[in-house]
């Protein structure tokens, strides 16, 4: 695809470049709040509603499986379509899913409004990094991609805290309902303000009618990314029978075949749903690489030590979320301040931040039962991801305007694959160490968990060297 299929941006409104930036991290914070508030709810949805272990798997797994299949289709829709346009659709679908979500009366309802919020998640938060790629450069792009992955953190983990909150609060006697209904005026003032604030795209180069959504790319992304998730979501209580590795194996097919379809497209000159070329960006592969693992081991974290501090420590919800309240901190600062430090050793922040990652999870191994070393643990390790997350701007800083959307598409959804993989694994290796539950199960969980962050900290060191200074 050529710099001519784009769109190209209008000036950017003087002076507000920031509340621009606030708007859509916004969306993003109500996104991941929403893909994680509902972890300490699940009891009393099953409870309330008289639904089955599948079915509450089913709500989690639900929001993420649509996420996670449609990142790469919403990232191009906002190429072809407009960003800010994309946007609003996915906030005003995302507000309105929250809402029926909130009032619903059953099981099977509220699993199909989960798949609903998920495609509209696609749809609006791939256009918050791509706005970024293209409306900021340089120092001001670092700080947006800082409070960027601040947001990520904070999403996460206020998330567990929140939900632990509400459904301890039982408000009017509506128990699990406002951990859905939260989003709901988030998501309407969002829908209002957004037009004023963040600038439209000006039209495209060429005709609308000349260009196309690359469906054929579409039909093979769906199913390819379908056939891996939804075992991933699925199997461990389905006993991992044989349909669940057969169906990851065709998704893999089927993915290579999608590879093959869109380096065939692209050189004839059309418009590939995720042009590939993205990838020979200096820093792009290892740095996508090093994402992968360590979202592998936060996802696993979080789920394992959320089911270790109710489930085996006996600990409410609302204590077991506010637990993770000094990670959350750490995280925020660690990767909102990184950029403060000299930028002679920025290159140097992902191998380092993974290897504080590896001594805070080493730690909580050793101290996952509570005391002040779980609490300097989780301090750590902390810190460490959120200096990690460094690795986002180096990974994009060759990228060029005109791929913003497919280096969007491609970091979302591995963020996205690597929580959910870390979720099923460690989430199977802990649940089999907790059966009867017992405190050591965490603490030999998290030594795997360390020996995650360590296996991506060679492409780390790969990504230092591929964009470490050059001398002058």
């Amino acid at each position: 695809m050529t710099t001519s299929h784009t769109v190209r941006l209008a000036p950017a409104r003087a002076g507000r470049p920031w509340p621009m930036l606030a708007v859509l991290l916004a969306g993003q914070f109500m996104g991941l709040l929403d893909l994680y508030i509902v972890n300490v709810a699940i009891p009393r949805i099953g409870a309330d509603l008289g639904a089955s272990g599948a079915a509450l798997q089913l709500v989690v797994g639900g929001y993420i499986i649509a996420y996670a299949t449609l990142l790469i289709t919403g990232a191009r829709l906002g190429e072809l379509y407009g960003r800010r346009r994309m946007y609003v659709i996915g906030v005003a679908g995302f507000t309105a899913s929250s809402l029926l979500r909130g009032l619903a009366p059953s099981a099977g309802t509220l699993i199909a409004f989960r798949f609903v919020q998920g495609a509209a998640a696609a749809v609006m938060v791939p256009q918050i990094m791509s706005v970024i790629q293209t409306r900021f450069t340089g120092r001001a792009r670092a700080t947006a991609l800082s409070a960027y992955t601040a947001v990520l953190s904070a999403g996460s983990v206020v998330g567990l805290a929140l939900g632990g909150v509400l459904v301890g609060a039982d408000l009017a006697g509506t128990g699990w309902r406002p951990v859905f209904l939260v989003n709901v005026p988030v998501g309407a003032v969002l829908t209002l303000v957004v037009p004023r604030l963040v600038p439209a795209d000006a039209p495209p180069d060429r005709p609308r009618g000349s260009r196309r959504l690359d469906l054929r790319g579409l039909a093979l992304a769906l199913p390819a990314t379908l056939l891996v998730v939804l075992p991933l979501v699925l199997g461990r209580e389905a006993g991992r029978p044989l349909w669940t590795y057969a169906s990851m194996a065709a998704g893999v097919v089927l993915a290579a075949v999608f590879v093959v379809a869109q380096r065939r497209t692209a050189a004839r000159g059309g418009d590939p749903l995720l042009n590939l070329d993205v990838l020979r960006a200096t820093g792009m592969p290892s740095g996508l690489t090093t994402l992968l693992a360590l979202m592998v081991a936060y996802g696993g974290f979080l789920f394992t030590f959320a089911l270790h501090l109710q489930g085996v420590l006996g600990e409410s919800p609302l204590r077991a979320g506010l637990t993770f309240l000094p990670m959350a901190a750490a995280f925020g600062l660690g990767s909102f301040y990184w950029r403060r430090l000299p930028g002679r050793i920025h290159h140097l922040l992902p191998p380092a931040g993974l290897a504080l990652s590896v001594l805070g999870t080493a730690a909580l191994a050793v101290s996952a039962n509570g005391g002040p070393v779980m609490w300097a643990a989780l301090v750590v390790l902390g810190a460490g991801l959120g200096v990690s997350t460094s690795l986002l701007t180096h990974a994009l800083v060759h990228v060029p305007p005109a791929r913003a959307a497919d280096a969007s598409g491609l970091l979302t959804t591995t963020m996205q694959f690597g929580q959910l993989s870390g979720v099923a694994v460690f989430g199977a290796v802990f649940l089999a160490l907790a059966d009867p539950p017992r405190p050591e199960a965490m603490g030999a969980t998290a030594w795997w968990l360390a020996l995650a962050v360590a296996a991506g900290a060679a492409s780390a060191v790969a990504l230092a060297r591929a964009v470490r200074p050059r001398p002058a």
